[in-house]
């Protein structure tokens, strides 16, 4: 549903006061203490952040792909972190569940979801099934009105806060690849499912990642999502709408980096004058500044296509790889402009630097991306 623009800016208002007032000043402290704070998450959920993209009816803001998409840029000047926080709910988390899930599954979920008193995660990648998402092995295995799950799930984001997962399961084993897999509704206190501890990560301290094991789980056979074998395609519909909101968050951290380093560049000064005045600083600002501009572009217009029912598979992962590359290239020359306070911690943006890494990586690595444009542009006929 799309806002009127009165309520849109205001929305929009609320959460760029909430991220400069709010988030801004506890960044170091989120990083250093590897923690969230609970008085935080709790004002994320009084905002109505955990049910951005859940439907009005149970709850949720239901906001169209536009609209959650400036949401989320404004999200992105700050750590990246505090997105991951309520991230999982409002896209791979639940939109399964959104899109393919029955009326008394959404009854029973997404009002929690929304309100931020489930959290959502999706586990899809495991050991040797990342990138090759077909190549799932986890078992789910039908007895009577019950499946029984077993196996591993890797790298899965906010699994140790997590009240329910949406699990990718094999079904069929004598089916290779992405026909053989089911989705399911899988909730944290099943007997059997235990949750590894949080990785130590290069970057976005504050987000946990952590394996999550299944050990002859018992799941209801209603808490299958779509039909069985279906599972793939559930998962990729799904990922479509979260590479745009992963390209919204990098558009944010990009504005903010450039910001950032117009500020301190305008500040700093060098052979007698402001490092800004100099032309060399000043095509690495272009040169950022017009990225920055392109991906927001992309990203836009694309969610423009999505909310007018087109198939923006290719689309998003355009939008998905030109702006995750975008905001590491973004922020190397932040590092550049800052100078040796660049590589110091106490300027942040060599956390920065960190952070964006991800993005290159998750909801589908960059060279994933490329050959879903591939096949997609010769499916087209280009």
């Amino acid at each position: 549903m799309a806002l009127d623009a009165a309520t849109r800016d205001q929305l929009i208002d609320t959460v760029r006061r909430f991220v400069t007032e709010r988030l801004r000043p506890l960044e170091a402290q989120v990083a250093e203490e590897d923690a969230m704070p609970d008085d935080v998450v709790e004002e994320m959920k009084g905002l109505g952040l955990f049910g951005l993209s859940i439907p009005e009816q149970y709850g949720g803001l239901d906001l169209s792909m536009e609209d959650e998409c400036l949401v989320v840029v404004e999200l992105g000047r700050t750590s990246p972190a505090f997105r991951s926080t309520f991230g999982t709910n409002v896209g791979i988390g639940s939109q399964a569940l959104v899109m393919f899930g029955t009326e008394a599954q959404k009854q029973k979920y997404l009002p929690g979801i929304a309100s931020g008193e489930i959290i959502t995660s999706f586990a899809l990648t495991e050991p040797e099934a990342g990138s090759d998402s077909g190549a799932v092995q986890t078992r789910a295995v039908r007895d009577g009105d019950h499946y029984v799950l077993n196996g591993a799930k890797r790298y899965i984001t906010n699994a140790d806060k997590a009240d329910l997962f949406t699990v990718m399961a094999r079904t069929d084993p004598n089916k290779p690849g992405g026909g053989g897999v089911s989705a399911f509704l899988v909730e944290r206190n099943s007997p059997g499912l235990t949750v590894g501890k949080s990785e130590k990560k290069m970057g976005q301290q504050g987000a946990h990642v952590s394996e999550v094991f299944f050990d002859n789980v018992r799941v209801p056979a209603e808490n299958r999502i779509g039909a069985e074998g279906e599972g793939f395609k559930v998962a990729m519909q799904v990922l479509d709408k979260g590479r745009l909101h992963i390209s919204a968050l990098c558009v944010g951290v990009a504005e903010r980096l450039i910001a950032d380093s117009v500020a301190y560049a305008s500040d700093r000064k060098q052979f007698g004058q402001a490092l800004s005045q100099f032309q060399l600083i000043q095509g690495m600002i272009a040169d950022c500044k017009t990225e920055a501009l392109a991906a927001r572009a992309l990203t836009m217009e694309t969610a423009r296509k999505r909310d007018a029912g087109q198939n923006v598979t290719m689309e998003a992962a355009a939008a998905k790889y030109y702006a995750s590359e975008m905001v590491g290239r973004v922020a190397d020359r932040a590092v550049q402009i800052f100078g040796g306070a660049g590589y110091i911690a106490d300027y942040g943006i060599e956390r920065f630097y960190r952070d964006v890494r991800i993005f290159r990586i998750y909801e589908g690595t960059s060279q994933i991306q490329q050959v879903i444009i591939a096949r997609e542009t010769l499916k087209r006929g280009g």
